[in-house]
């Protein structure tokens, strides 16, 4: 069955503990928690769990006067800023070098060696990096705040456009999707467990009618084990990322 709903993860995740057989002592609030932890687990470790993306933004008056650039809380980190200025070779309209070049010396690639073009063009990249070099900037997620290392009065006006390659973690309202992932339903249904066997350890050893005696240690006992052999699982397989700044 396809869990397409943070709702009906939640009751997935029931239905492997045993429920409705068998009640699960978890309050509501506490299953919440649980899926939250997990969600934002998957999301930190998972190779799905994130997307590169390339985050187009308009600045406004007030972004100048913040000297930042607000970002959601879905953006994870920030890979690089392409230049908010345009450097040597950059723009491109009919009076640009690179534009010319190939006007000029490329009309006909049979006749026109490409080793040519690709020395000119890594020389105007050295001298674009040498004169104008790269847009600094720093970024904490936990601020939500892109701080470009420019000056704001003269190098940016409201109205232009930057462009910031980033990582986005994945939105379940948007891809719901993400509920029904295998990893992801294993682990939470593990952390339940482990909340279940927190809150029976307070009546350990208490014996019900019938002679059956809780014990909630070993419930616990084993949804830390499995959420554990979960998580190494997940470091294990996970896919390397580059170096990212969040």
């Amino acid at each position: 069955m396809a869990t397409l709903t943070r709702d009906e993860l939640k009751e997935y995740c029931l239905r492997a503990l045993g429920a409705p057989v068998v009640e699960i002592n978890v309050d509501d609030d506490q299953l919440e928690d649980r899926l939250d932890e997990a969600i934002e687990y998957w999301r930190q470790y998972h190779s799905d769990g994130i997307e590169k993306i390339y985050l187009k933004y308009q600045m406004t008056s007030t972004d100048i006067s913040n000297t930042y650039i607000p970002l959601t809380d879905l953006i994870y980190g920030v890979t690089k800023v392409y230049p908010v200025t345009t450097g040597t070779g950059s723009s491109k309209n009919i009076f640009d070098l690179q534009y010319q070049l190939r006007l000029n010396d490329l009309y006909d690639l049979t006749s026109t060696s490409i080793i040519y073009y690709q020395t000119v063009m890594n020389h105007l990249a050295l001298l674009d990096f040498t004169l104008n070099g790269h847009t600094l900037y720093r970024f904490n997620r936990l601020q939500n705040r892109l701080y470009l290392d420019i000056n704001w009065s003269t190098d940016i006006k409201a109205g232009e456009y930057i462009l910031v390659e980033c990582y986005r973690a994945m939105d379940p309202a948007t891809f719901p999707r993400v509920y029904n992932e295998s990893w992801l339903k294993h682990y939470t249904t593990a952390l339940f467990k482990k909340q279940w066997g927190t809150n029976l350890k307070k009546f350990q050893g208490l014996q019900l009618p019938g002679g059956v005696t809780i014990d909630g240690d070993k419930l616990y006992d084993e949804g830390k084990e499995e959420v554990e052999s979960l998580e190494q699982e997940l470091m294990t397989k996970a896919a390397p990322l580059e170096f990212f700044m969040g």
